[in-house]
């Protein structure tokens, strides 16, 4: 998704959530100066990498996301697709030993996890919004192999492909690198979350609070944007 056109509904979650275009950007310039002196990957250099497979699966951190793993193992050789995590969504497959490679986060889901399968090969799409902008500063050094992206305008280093939580933004991740068919699994957009969205739940899980049953709503007409307009295959394990 051009930017001209993700800027109009940037605008419309900017109002409806009452969030700041201002700390947005300036958590874009935090994680951009990081990024300058560390060292991160282009789009291309991300294209390259997993350019073994124009088919994806993009993995949600929703209830069906165990089952939906266990499926994927007998039934799929996962050798064939490029398996990108979304944020919490890694933890499962680490508890499954799978490593996926690419994981999508704003540094909310379980860090041990993430920064495992950082070392195990996989590739780390920090997101910057003006929530995590503390988590930016102190932990975006400890990742290899990263590449940024912001919600707000795109700067230096980092992109914006379309997208809002860590599940919608991955697809449109895949779309970026040339996907042709997105699997999806453990995307429910329903009402509950589970311990992979939410590390300090304290059952596996739980009714989403109005916050979080708001933004589910926009992953989902983000992938069915997705869906209506790009030139790509999505196969949702759910339906």
């Amino acid at each position: 998704m051009e930017f001209g056109l993700w800027e109009k509904y940037y605008t419309e979650i900017l109002d409806d959530f009452g969030f700041s275009r201002e700390n947005d950007e300036e958590s874009a310039r935090l994680l951009d100066e990081i990024l300058s002196v560390e060292g991160c990957l282009t789009l291309d250099d991300l294209g390259e990498i997993v350019g073994f497979s124009d088919k994806y699966i993009v993995f949600g951190a929703g209830p069906s996301l165990k089952e939906h793993i266990q499926l994927l193992k007998e039934d799929y050789d996962l050798k064939d697709y490029v398996l990108v995590a979304a944020d919490g969504a890694t933890t499962a497959l680490i508890e499954e030993k799978l490593v996926p490679d690419i994981v999508a986060t704003d540094l909310d889901g379980k860090l041990d996890d993430i920064l495992l399968a950082n070392i195990r090969g996989a590739n780390i799409i920090i997101h910057a919004h003006g929530d995590n902008i503390e988590k930016i500063a102190s932990l975006s050094s400890f990742f290899n192999n990263v590449l940024g992206t912001t919600q707000a305008q795109p700067i230096g280093n980092l992109y914006n492909f379309g997208g809002f939580t860590d599940g919608d933004r991955a697809l449109f991740l895949a779309v970026a690198l040339g996907a042709s068919q997105i699997t999806l699994a453990g995307m429910d957009f329903g009402d509950i979350v589970t311990k992979y969205s939410r590390p300090n739940l304290e059952r596996d899980t739980a009714e989403a609070d109005d916050f979080k049953k708001k933004k589910l709503v926009y992953a989902e007409k983000f992938t069915q944007w997705i869906i209506d307009n790009e030139n790509v295959e999505v196969i949702n394990l759910k339906q």
